[in-house]
């Protein structure tokens, strides 16, 4: 079990400490939560009536926060506590599942794949023609990389992940369970003799950058002619879908259960909500944010927050509602 002390955790966070205490902390808790060996954070005033009774002896706050640490118990202020707490969670991460061998016996890696120092491949992962890995790569068990894909150096796949052939994966990635990335996009034509349907081949890859981390269960599609790109830095929640040929810039943001269709352009650090929808071939541009729950028809402005269904200017979507709420009386 890890245990530091209050100068422990100040070393790390350097911050002010206010009070004493005897007690070692061992882990972070959510305010209402924590005992007495563990710590909290106050990264907003809402939450500084909670502390009263909370029975934590540390609490990270804001340094804008006016509070009385109490009888042995420590506040250390920090210029921003979310940010802190982020750090200091690093400390108490737990280690990552074990692995006995860096090549599990029960993998399969055809001769012809390329794989760099320090990379490890778990129990019933499948390694296809001319992949190559990076150096210092995890490959947890169950997972397939199909043939002609490279991945970068200190990238994590997790169990269940899939990556097809031909795609392109930076460094520093992590794909959480279940990824897809590379499957076939939704696209179909009537057939000649209006009896069916008619499967539209997509022959692009996948192309995702540097520092991307893509939530279990997520889908990036393969684009029909060329690339679908994610740039570096994105971060995609769970059940997120990524439909083929769209492009997304650096430090896109996407939440649970959000879809692009085919063709959407995401410029950088575009912000989308949960459960949000873009129609196909529309552009966000920079900074931009999609509200949760939103349905995008048509391009949104560099920097303009968009609502509601279909999405507008938040603002007036805000009056709208105000509008039918009185109506509703």
């Amino acid at each position: 079990m890890i245990s530091l002390s209050i100068e422990d955790i100040n070393a790390f966070v350097n911050g002010e400490v206010v009070g004493t205490t005897t007690h070692k902390i061992t882990g972070l808790e959510q305010i209402q939560k924590a005992t007495e060996n563990q710590a909290t954070f106050i990264g907003n005033r809402k939450f500084a009536a909670l502390w009263k009774d909370s029975k934590a002896s540390l609490a990270i706050i804001n340094d804008n926060i006016d509070l009385e640490p109490g009888e042995n118990r420590v506040l250390i202020k920090v210029k921003n506590a979310d940010l802190t707490m982020a750090k200091l969670l690093e400390s108490f991460t737990p280690a990552t599942p074990h692995f006995e061998v860096d090549i599990h016996p029960s993998a399969t890696i055809d001769p012809s794949a390329k794989i760099g120092d320090g990379s490890r491949v778990g129990a019933g992962s499948y390694i296809g023609k001319d992949v190559v890995l990076g150096n210092n790569v995890t490959i947890y068990p169950n997972v397939t990389i199909l043939d002609e894909t490279t991945i970068g150096d200190h990238t994590v796949v997790w169990s269940g992940t899939v990556i097809r052939e031909r795609s392109e994966i930076g460094s520093h990635c992590i794909f959480h369970n279940n990824v897809s990335i590379g499957a076939d996009g939704f696209g179909y034509r009537p057939s000649d003799d209006g009896r069916g349907l008619v499967k539209i081949p997509h022959i692009g890859n996948v192309v995702i950058g540097n520092a991307v981390e893509i939530g279990a269960n997520s889908c990036v599609d393969r684009g029909k002619f060329s690339s679908t790109i994610l740039g570096d830095g994105c971060k995609i929640d769970n059940l997120v879908q990524i439909a083929h040929n769209c492009v997304l810039g650096r430090s896109c943001i996407m939440a649970g259960s959000s879809g692009l269709a085919g063709s959407v352009t995401l410029g950088d650090g575009v912000m989308i909500g949960g459960s949000a929808s873009i129609k196909d071939h529309t552009t966000i541009h920079s900074g931009a944010t999609v509200g949760a729950g939103s349905g995008v028809m048509n391009d949104v402005a560099a920097g303009k927050t968009v609502l509601g269904y279909p999405a507008v200017d938040s603002r007036e979507m805000l009056k709208q509602w105000v509008a039918l709420r009185k109506l509703a009386r």
